[in-house]
């Protein structure tokens, strides 16, 4: 299924010209600050009455040409929800290596209010501002809006100079409040050719043509001196932007709000060549590859060559040869909890310290295993919490894996992580696609979501006292992503912390004689759990009869998809299969009056399946569920049919055994 994201980009209303309407700052109407609710989203805390951006470049001779980044907002609070936008935080980047750093001012921010009838302005002093340093790569500038009240009507304006041309910062238009307007105007040199992409599904207009720029400078003799070219100006805007609210089984929010991104493509400098930075994917290898903390970097071998012929010593299965290399890694080295594709101190001092960022010990993976033999390139990787590249991107990727080829078989492996097992990858990365490059600047997609199903199986097998306490035996088997992600959860924990919190999960089951098998070891296999439990508080007892639910403290009982509608694609994470099987033992002197009846239930493909059935054999009754969900991700248009599966898995798992006396 393709991603929404492919065909939610917003669509250009081509060759518009546009006359928009007047924004300004210092302009607030008795009317706007009377204004109670607004007027299209009643339930909205507050709404930005209008964002207005610019972006335009500055010439010097020593630096060249810089990027001056301008945003205004004028901001209408509504609620006392609302009153938390008085106070706007904004990042800036510091830690550059060739180039200074960012510089960011906040000016005009004021408060409007209404007192007896007329516009009361509260302006920002200087104590209302705030600095501090984030980590060495961002610093951080905050402003707090003084005198800000439910009805207030609040503006601000800030400017970001940044020698950074590359790479700008995204111009969001949609928020968790409604936008009344927006508009974006940008103005390019000829010399830079930028992509742009628009994420979302607002529909919005632009109009772009070719205009004249000119720039004057100081020469190295103070002699002042104009530089003239052609430029590229575009123009973006759009109204009625409503609010992107969070909603339940969603990967990143960030994947589908409304904004406009722009990244360097292609320089051309008058008698200069052509460079070229992102055009095609092969673009985007080659380009990086030639980066000396990516490229330099996949080249140093030689201080590994010791411990790869140590390690393996005559072992010649590739697969076995790749194992043992992964795990020495694995085990050896300790991630710094910075996400990179590019090292930051060097594979050899990373190796040393043993400890280094996701790119620095992948990379030493990398080297080991073509040390070793093995085939095996790097792959660019965008975490859910970074987006998704949709289209030829440097900047997109934030993360990289290894990939082996062995056999014309792929394994996908990360060792910065001490859960992970080969084709087994944090749940973080399984975000739709990577791209594996080769220093020869071919490149190719590669599925990160698993195509097999991890698998959740438990076997139940309790005896149902006459008084109603049930005592039981289960066992859980959890394969692959499943098993992945009860150790990222539990590995860490102390047993009997967890059995205790087991034990109030579950309807405060009394366990006992647990054990579980593979938790932080043997990191391939399912992990295995097995306990006994008694319990006084999953049978009912009403007129000498007995109500029991089949799936007792398994029981689902409620719809997670609740919601009228939906705006974002329901996401399971990866394919998954849940099956449950219960054999319960009924009381000396009772038998089955009723059973629920089985069921079964398919959406659109046998992308999901549940199926549940029920027999009485002699004193046992056996009861079975499954849930196959055989897709990761589902449309938003699917939503209702979605639900509507659920809401029916829900009624018929409600349904109860009813014993009798006999």
């Amino acid at each position: 299924m393709l991603r929404s994201l492919l065909f939610c980009i917003a669509l250009f209303c081509s060759t518009i010209n546009i006359q928009a309407q007047k924004y300004e700052l210092g302009k607030v109407t008795v009317a706007e600050l009377e204004e109670k609710i607004h007027p299209v989203d009643s339930s909205a805390p507050a709404a930005i009455l209008f964002k207005k951006g610019k972006t335009v470049f500055t010439y010097n001779e020593k630096v060249g040409f810089s990027a001056v980044h301008t945003y205004e907002f004028k901001i209408k609070i509504y609620k006392k929800e609302g009153l938390k936008w008085a106070d706007q935080k904004v990042h800036y980047y510091v830690g550059y290596q060739n180039l200074r750093e960012d510089m960011l001012e906040f000016s005009n921010a004021v408060t409007y209010n209404l007192e007896n009838g007329k516009v009361e302005k509260t302006k920002l002093e200087s104590q209302g501002q705030f600095k501090k340093k984030i980590n060495e790569y961002w610093n951080e500038k905050t402003i707090t809006l003084p005198n800000v009240k439910v009805g207030s009507v609040i503006e601000y304006k800030y400017v970001l100079k940044s020698e950074n041309i590359g790479e700008f910062p995204d111009f969001d238009f949609q928020f968790d409040i409604p936008v009344d307007y927006f508009e974006y105007k940008t103005e390019f040199p000829e010399f830079y050719i930028y992509k742009t992409i628009l994420t979302g599904k607002n529909k919005i207009e632009n109009d772009a043509k070719l205009g004249n720029g000119n720039q004057s400078f100081d020469n190295e003799y103070g002699q002042t001196r104009k530089l003239s070219y052609k430029q590229i100006n575009a123009f973006y805007s759009g109204k009625n932007i409503p609010a992107l609210l969070e909603e339940p089984y969603v990967d990143n929010l960030e994947n589908y709000r409304g904004s406009i991104k722009h990244e360097l493509e292609r320089i051309r400098m008058p008698e200069q060549p052509v460079k070229d930075f992102t055009i095609t994917w092969e673009g985007v290898a080659t380009t990086i590859f030639k980066d000396e903390n990516f490229g330099k970097e996949l080249s140093k071998r030689d201080f590994l060559l010791e411990d790869v012929k140590k390690l393996l010593g005559n072992v010649e299965s590739l697969e076995e040869r790749t194992n043992i290399i992964f795990k020495f890694v694995q085990n050896k080295m300790n991630w710094n909890e910075i996400n990179s594709c590019f090292s930051k101190k060097g594979v050899e001092k990373a190796y040393k310290e043993q400890t280094g960022n996701v790119a620095e010990i992948n990379f030493i993976l990398l080297n080991m295993l073509k040390l070793a033999g093995v085939d095996a390139n790097p792959v660019l990787v965008s975490t859910i919490e970074n987006g998704v590249p949709v289209y030829p991107t440097r900047t997109g990727f934030n993360y990289l894996i290894a990939c082996a080829e062995i056999d014309g078989k792929q394994i996908l492996l990360d060792a910065s992580k001490k859960y992970t097992s080969p084709n087994i990858l944090p749940l973080n990365v399984l975000n739709w696609k990577g791209r594996l490059i080769k220093s020869d600047g071919n490149s190719k997609e590669i599925d990160l979501v698993p195509s097999k199903a991890s698998k959740e199986i438990s076997n139940m097998v309790a005896t149902i006292n006459p008084n109603g306490k049930i005592d039981g035996k289960i066992r859980i088997q959890r394969t692959d992503y499943d098993a992945y992600r009860f150790r990222v959860q539990n590995g860490a924990k102390n047993q009997q912390d967890y059995i205790e919190k087991l034990e109030q999960q579950l309807g405060d089951l009394k366990i006992s004689d647990y054990s579980v098998s593979n938790k932080i070891t043997n990191l391939s296999d399912p992990i295995l759990e097995t306990f006994a439990f008694e319990t006084n508080n999953f049978v009912e007892s009403i007129g000498g009869k007995l109500f029991i639910n089949p799936l007792l403290f398994y029981a689902k009982t409620k719809n997670p998809f609740v919601q009228e509608k939906r705006q974002m694609e329901i996401y399971f994470g990866y394919p998954n299969q849940e099956k449950i099987l219960v054999n319960l033992e009924m009381p000396e002197g009772y038998d089955v009056e009723s059973l629920p009846k089985p069921a079964k239930y398919v959406f659109q493909d046998n992308s999901i399946i549940v199926m549940m059935n029920i027999m009485k054999d002699g004193n046992k009754i056996q009861f079975s569920f499954s849930k196959d969900i055989n897709s990761s991700t589902f449309a938003a248009e699917d939503y209702d049919s979605l639900k509507m599966l659920f809401q029916k898995m829900i009624v018929s798992l409600d349904q109860k055994i009813i014993l009798k006396k006999i």
